[in-house]
This record gives structure tokens, sequence and C-alpha cells, in this order.
């Protein structure tokens, strides 16, 4: 009976994951509808893995990781470590030093 209710409540106590291979990931979602707010320096960002999910077409990813404007980008070291999202106007705020220094941090910690 334990062992039942503990499988019942797993799902209500589970924790996104990085959807990424990499330790330290950075995910740009976005919806295809709103491609010409795609952040492009995301491809430029150095020692970190960097995947873009389409949330127009993989709405589940939107749940799991609440994403509530696009783009949003966050970086993962496991877990979520930093979100940064757009503006009303659907344009990301964050530049591509913000997001590197997140990066830099999580590699210098692992000193």
């Amino acid at each position: 009976m334990k062992k039942l209710l503990l499988l019942l409540l797993l799902p209500i106590f589970s924790f996104s994951q990085s959807p990424c291979e990499e330790d330290i990931c950075v995910v740009q979602f976005n919806a295809g509808w709103n491609s010409t707010n795609d952040v492009a320096w995301v491809e430029k960002l150095k020692d970190c893995g960097i995947k873009y999910i389409d949330i127009a077409t993989n709405s589940e990813a939107a749940s799991e990781w609440e994403i509530v404007v696009v783009p949003t980008i966050i970086v993962f070291n496991g877990d979520e470590v930093k979100r940064f999202q757009a503006d009303i106007s659907f344009a990301m705020k964050a530049t591509k030093l913000d997001v590197q220094k997140v990066i830099d941090e999580l590699l210098m910690d692992q000193f």
C-alpha cells in the first residue's frame, strides 16, 4: 500500500530536470508564431549546451517548465538555475552578456 501511495504522489513532487544531456545547458523556449523575436545570440554562448524548444509544437514542454511568455531562456545545471523572460512586447531584454555571466559563474563554482 505504501508503494502505491508513493507512486500516486510522485507526479506531485516531480521536479523538472534539464532537457539537455550537457551539465550546463541553455534552453530557448519560443513559438513559431513569434519567430521574429528568436534570440539569435543564444547560439553564440560558450561552454554550455544549447537547445531550442518550440512550445507551439511541444505544449507539454510549456507546461512542464511553466513557460508563460516567449521567448524564455532558462539556464540549467541539472535543475533550473536562472530564467530570463521576454517583456510584454515578446522581446528579450536580457543580453548575451547577462546569460554568459550565469554560465561562467556555474563553471567557476565547479572549482
